[in-house]
């Protein structure tokens, strides 16, 4: 069940960010509409962490289907050592 509290509710923070866990954030509403979002620094970390990978990804086959792609034969003959 996620946790939403009305933004007025930081007057009181400590009892805001006892909700807060790892894959459990707080939501703050203000005048009624969702407006932000509390989370743990590691679950932060690894929705940045996400992000950038499926960045990286996309990139990765839009260079694919721009150039073509490569044979794995090809992949491991320039990085094996």
């Amino acid at each position: 069940m996620p946790c939403i509290l009305p933004v007025s509710d930081l007057r009181n923070y400590n009892e805001v960010l006892q909700n807060v866990s790892e894959g459990s954030p707080v939501f703050l509403t203000k005048n009624g509409r969702g407006c932000y979002a509390v989370v743990d620094i590691k679950e932060y970390e690894r929705l940045t962490a996400e992000r950038k990978l499926q960045k990286t990804l996309d990139e990765g086959e839009n260079s694919a289907k721009e150039f073509g792609w490569l044979a794995a034969a090809d992949v491991r003959a320039k990085y094996e050592v």
